[in-house]
């Protein structure tokens, strides 16, 4: 049984910007720099949904967000969870709730960018059903972007 609940919470949500800064100095320090996002970061007015999982003492674990690409077609934004849970199936309940919500609101597929100093994450898409695709809209282009989708049944 799981020891958290997935919540929607606001793009501003305290605990969420917290994860989303973490997951920032996470990948800086993988990356070297702090220039390895191309095209526009998501912010409160294209974010369709942002998810914050949480644990039982109130902590937030986790976090991942939907933008929408088209009326078909979402991305998945800022998935992450704290170095401490990893590996604790908490990724992947997010990630099934995200690919819920976007089915409820009409889309068909989701895509999602990772990078290529993200091994783990690329094996973490590739196992929850993910398949590589040519870089998409902003990531066109981009030597450190890696594309994955996932039609929704």
């Amino acid at each position: 049984m799981a020891d958290w609940t997935i919540e929607t919470r606001p793009w501003d949500d305290p605990a969420g910007a917290e994860l989303r800064r973490r997951q920032r100095a996470e990948l800086d320090a993988r990356y070297g720099s702090d220039d390895h996002e191309p095209g526009p970061p998501p912010s409160a007015a294209d974010v369709d949904v942002f998810l914050v999982a949480v644990g039982h003492d109130g902590t937030a674990i986790a976090c991942g967000a939907l933008r929408c690409l088209s009326e078909d077609a979402a991305e998945v934004k800022r998935m992450y969870v704290v170095p401490e849970r990893r590996g604790s199936g908490v990724a992947t309940s997010v990630l099934r709730a995200l690919e819920t919500a976007a089915a409820e609101r009409g889309r068909r597929t989701l895509r999602l960018e990772t990078g290529t100093e993200q091994p783990d994450a690329q094996r973490f898409y590739r196992r929850e059903g993910y398949r590589e695709i040519p870089l998409f809209g902003n990531y066109v282009g981009s030597a450190l972007s890696v594309c994955f989708e996932r039609a929704l049944s």
